[in-house]
């Protein structure tokens, strides 16, 4: 049973891959990663704001005028509490390469173009098979238009690609007015992956403390439907490989990714739940449907249910909308 698949290039034993999470800052969790089975692992964000304003100018940076801006303290950490820094992370990334056989993906997050790009080659350097660009932006200002917004990360992306020569994915939002218009501007700016969609954390209110909090909420399966459709539809249409992620727990979340055209799928609340052996589990099944289901590769699933393969194109679009409203029966 042939599970390789491609993904940026790279080639990969298998289509299971840890994001980025903080049990990749600890070597030993990578080694238990690759002992498990995972293809590649990610690692956690190098922020944009740790590059740039680091130890008490950083903090600095991150209080002032916090209390005009809801968020402004809320997204990001004290300085004192990012796991590690800058220098640390680019070591990090060299002894994760001597330490595993598996290919190394960095995790650069900045929603800006300036000289904290140079980490990316800085990265490069330092032994990282490729580059997943992280783009957390929450565009507040209402005079900023949607093409603005696409063409921050367009900029970014470009500016990336000429400073590296390794792959680079652009971990994605689902939050753009034209999906398929925006990854066909990335695929014509070079992007070697998409990584979809990121999970923007959304805050809460304290109550008690009246005060706007940090609030981490781990996947379900049932987040699993967006990325799903999103890669379906997309599938054929564009040159960049695809990575399902949110909402991977089980063989057959990993199975229904790759039929709608994900070339690898990407898991962490699963692994945060579960601990690190929850990948072989996974495997295993994943081997055991295509075993009763005669699928000898990896590569014959993939794409298979995409909208450009199904018989009904229409169940990706309006269509679905309309079947799912007429056929639910309340259980009253």
């Amino acid at each position: 049973m042939d599970l390789k698949t491609n993904y940026l290039g790279l080639k990969l034993k298998n289509p299971i891959v840890p994001s980025a999470s903080p049990l990749a800052n600890d070597i030993d969790n990578i080694k238990k990663m690759e002992d498990a089975g995972a293809a590649a692992v990610v690692l956690e964000s190098l922020f944009e704001e740790q590059i740039r304003h680091e130890s008490k100018e950083l903090d600095h940076y991150l209080q002032f005028g916090a209390e005009s801006f809801a968020e402004a303290l809320t997204y990001f950490p004290q300085a004192n509490d990012y796991r590690i820094g800058p220098e640390e992370y680019l070591k990090h990334i060299k002894m994760a390469k001597d330490a595993v056989d598996i290919p190394v993906i960095a995790s650069l997050n900045g929603v800006t173009v300036g000289g904290w790009i140079d980490y990316s080659r800085k990265m490069e350097q330092a032994g990282a098979d490729a580059i997943e660009l992280n783009v957390y932006y929450i565009p507040t200002n209402s005079r900023l238009s949607g093409v603005e917004v696409e063409n921050l990360y367009i900029d970014i992306l470009k500016a990336v690609k000429a400073a590296v020569k390794i792959p680079v994915a652009m971990k994605l939002s689902p939050f753009f007015s034209s999906m398929s218009h925006f990854t066909r501007r990335l695929d014509e700016n070079g992007v070697d992956g998409l990584v979809m969609f990121n999970r923007f954390y959304q805050p809460d209110i304290d109550l008690e403390n009246l005060e706007v909090t940090p609030n981490v909420i781990l996947s379900t399966p049932h987040a699993l439907r967006l990325p799903l459709r999103w890669i379906a539809i997309l599938y054929g249409r564009i040159k960049a490989d695809m990575a399902g992620t949110s909402g991977i727990h089980t063989a057959e979340d990993v199975i229904k990714m790759l039929m709608a055209g994900a070339k690898v799928t990407m898991m962490c609340s699963a692994l945060l739940r579960n601990g690190i052996p929850h990948i072989k589990k996974v495997l295993d099944g994943v081997k055991t449907w295509m075993a009763e289901r005669e699928y000898d590769s990896v590569n014959l699933m993939q794409g298979s249910m995409s909208q450009k393969n199904v018989a009904d194109p229409s169940s990706f679009e309006r269509a679905n909308y309309q079947k799912a409203l007429q056929s639910y029966r309340p259980n009253i």
